[in-house]
C-alpha cells in the first residue's frame, strides 16, 4: 500500500511489510489489526532463544546485556519486579499528552517492532497492544522526555505501564486510571518476564510512529500547496507553461519536481487557452508561481526519502539485545534514534520552505504586479475605508518567520549522566518540530487559499481555473463568503485552517473533480 492510500480493511502485521499509509489507517480511521501467523511463531522463536540461552548460563544470559554486577544474581523470582521498576523509573513525561491518533501510530509502530520476533517477548505482549489498537485503548503519554539515545525510553515507558495495569489512559477526551479501565473490560494486567519491559521501552517507536504520521500528513500539504498554485494561477492569469513536461520529465527528472508539475498541469487541465498554450510565462514578478514545481517538488523529494528511511525503521527490530536462535544475541545500539531524527530534520527544512513559498505567493497577489491586473490587497470596497486582506497577510508573514528559527534537533546531543548513553539523537525532538512547521504552514495555507479565492472573485476569471481549481475554489467559499468590506478574519482564517487540516479540500479535488494526484 502507498503512503497515499489511508483507509483500508484492517492491517496485518508482520514486522516486515508496515508502510507509512498503513500505520495512518490505524492512527487516523482506528483501523483494526491482526497478527501474522509468522509474527505470533517469530515470537515464540525469539522467546524461546532468550530462554535457552538463560537455561544454559543464566549469569552469562543476564551480564551480556545488562548491569552483571547488579543482576548477574536475580532469579525468576524477582524478574517480574525488575521489569515492572525499569518501566515506572522511567515512567518520567511530562507536558500535555500526544493526540490519540498520535498515541495509536506510537502503539502500531511498537507493534510491528515487536512482532519482527527478535525482541523475545512472548505472543501474550503482542496481542494485548493489538488488543488496545482493536479496542480503543489510548494510553495517556506525555509529549516530553525523550532523548532517543536509547530508544523512547519515557514515551514507551507510558505506554508500557498501562500493560501492567498501572498510568492512565484516554476514554472520551478523559484521563483516567488504567486499572479502572482494563477492569471495566475484563482485562488482567500483564506480568512481565524478563527483558519485556526492556524491549517495550529501549526502540524508537514513539519517533518513528509519529513521524510516520507527520510525514504523511506533509505529502498531503505538498498538494494542498499545489492546489492553491493553481488557483492563484488561474486567478491572475497565470500561463501553464513552466509547468510543461519537457521542462521536468526531460531537462531536470528529480522525481518530486517531475510529479509536482504533472499535478499541477492536472489541476489546470482544461482551463482556458492562455493556461493550456504555451505562450511566454508569467512575469519575472510572479517567479513564486513559476518556481512552484522546482520549490515543492523538493519538498516532495524530501518527504519521500522521509517516508523510505521511517518504512525502513518501521519494519525494523529497535531494542537491544536482539535474538536470532542458537546462542546467537546482537547487542549494540539499534536503539539510537539517528536515522529518524536526521530524516525528520530534513523534513522540517523542507516544510519550512513550502511555509515560505506559500507567504511569497500570498505576498505576490497582495502587493506586487503578479496580481494580474487586481487591487493592492485585493480590496472590493473603498480603499480610503478598508484595508481588505492587508493585515490578513501578518499571520502568515509571523509564522513563516517562526518556522526559520526551528532549527535542527539531531546536532542537539545532551550529556545524560549514563556512560551508556553518550550520544542522544534528539529524535523525538526533531518529530515534534516537523509537526510544529506543518501545523505553521497549515495557517499560511490557509491565509493564500483565503486571498486566491478572492482573487478569483475580483478578477471573474472563473472559466481559467479549470475544474480540479473550481472545486478547491468552491470548497474554500463553502466555508468563508467572500471579503467585501472589513470584517474580522482571524475567524475565517482558523475554519480554513481547520478544513486544510483535515485534508478537506484535497478531497473535494478528488470528489468533485475527478483528480487524482500523485
Amino acid at each position: 500500500m502507498s503512503v497515499f492510500e489511508t483507509e483500508v480493511a484492517s492491517v496485518v502485521v508482520d514486522g516486515r511489510s508496515l508502510t507509512v499509509g498503513a500505520l495512518r489507517s490505524v492512527a487516523e480511521h482506528s483501523t483494526g489489526v491482526s497478527l501474522s501467523g509468522e509474527a505470533v511463531s517469530g515470537a515464540r522463536r525469539g522467546r524461546r532463544a532468550l530462554e535457552e540461552l538463560l537455561r544454559a548460563n543464566p549469569v552469562e544470559g543476564v551480564t551480556a546485556f545488562f548491569d552483571g554486577t547488579r543482576l548477574a544474581r536475580v532469579g525468576a523470582a524477582l524478574e517480574c519486579a525488575y521489569q515492572t521498576n525499569l518501566i515506572r523509573a522511567h515512567s518520567t513525561g511530562v507536558g500535555p499528552l500526544f493526540a490519540g491518533d498520535e498515541t495509536r501510530a506510537i502503539l502500531t509502530a511498537l507493534l510491528n517492532s515487536l512482532a519482527k520476533g527478535y525482541s523475545a517477548v512472548r505472543p501474550e505482549v503482542l496481542e494485548r497492544l493489538a488488543h488496545y489498537l482493536n479496542h480503543g485503548v489510548t494510553p495517556a503519554v506525555p509529549e516530553l522526555g525523550s532523548l532517543g539515545a536509547a530508544g523512547d525510553m519515557v514515551p514507551l515507558a507510558h505506554i508500557a505501564s498501562t500493560l501492567i495495569g498501572e498510568g492512565q489512559v484516554v476514554r472520551d477526551g478523559r484521563r483516567m486510571e488504567t486499572s479502572r479501565l482494563l477492569g471495566d473490560l475484563g482485562v488482567r494486567p500483564l506480568r512481565l518476564r524478563f527483558k519485556e519491559g526492556r524491549a517495550l521501552i529501549g526502540g524508537v517507536s514513539a519517533m518513528t510512529g509519529l513521524g510516520s504520521l507527520i510525514a504523511a500528513r506533509a505529502l498531503d500539504q505538498v498538494r494542498q500547496a499545489e492546489i492553491a498554485a493553481a488557483v492563484l494561477t488561474g486567478a491572475v492569469g497565470g500561463s501553464a507553461a513552466p509547468f510543461r513536461a519537457t521542462g521536468h520529465d526531460l531537462a531536470r527528472p528529480h522525481r518530486g519536481q517531475i510529479d509536482t508539475a504533472a499535478n499541477l498541469r492536472e489541476l489546470l487541465r482544461d482551463g482556458s487557452a492562455a493556461l493550456a498554450g504555451g505562450g511566454w510565462p508569467q512575469p519575472p514578478e510572479a517567479y513564486p508561481l513559476r518556481a512552484v514545481p522546482q520549490v515543492l517538488g523538493a519538498v516532495r523529494h524530501t518527504l519521500y526519502q522521509t517516508v523510505d528511511t521511517l518504512e525502513t525503521e518501521l519494519n525494523s527490530a529497535s531494542d537491544d539485545p536482539l535474538f536470532f536462535g542458537g546462542r546467537e544475541v546482537f547487542h549494540g545500539a539499534n536503539g539510537q534514534g539517528q536515522p529518524v531524527a536526521f530524516a525528520m530534520d530534513f523534513a522540517t527544512i523542507a516544510l519550512v520552505q513550502l511555509g515560505t513559498l506559500a507567504e511569497r505567493q500570498l505576498d505576490g497577489v497582495l502587493t506586487s504586479g503578479a496580481a494580474g491586473g487586481l487591487s493592492r490587497f485585493l480590496l472590493a470596497a473603498d480603499p480610503v475605508l478598508h484595508h481588505g486582506f492587508a493585515a490578513a497577510r501578518y499571520p502568515a508573514l509571523a509564522l513563516a518567520a517562526e518556522n526559520r528559527t526551528i532549527g535542527p534537533a539531531s546536532t542537539q546531543s545532551v550529556a545524560t549522566g549514563d556512560d551508556r548513553l553518550g550520544i542522544a539523537s534528539m529524535g523525538m525532538v526533531a518529530v515534534r518540530n516537523a509537526r510544529r512547521v506543518l501545523e505553521n504552514n497549515n495557517r499560511i495555507l490557509a491565509v493564500l487559499f483565503l486571498a486566491a479565492a478572492q482573487a478569483v472573485d475580483l478578477s471573474r476569471r472563473f472559466d481559467e481555473l479549470g475544474p480540479a481549481a473550481q472545486a478547491a475554489y468552491d470548497a474554500v467559499r463553502s466555508l468563508v463568503p467572500p471579503l467585501g468590506v472589513d470584517r474580522a478574519m482571524a475567524g475565517d482564517i482558523e475554519l480554513m485552517t481547520t478544513a486544510l487540516s483535515r485534508g478537506e479540500v484535497l478531497r473535494a479535488v478528488s470528489r468533485y473533480a475527478a483528480v487524482a494526484l500523485r
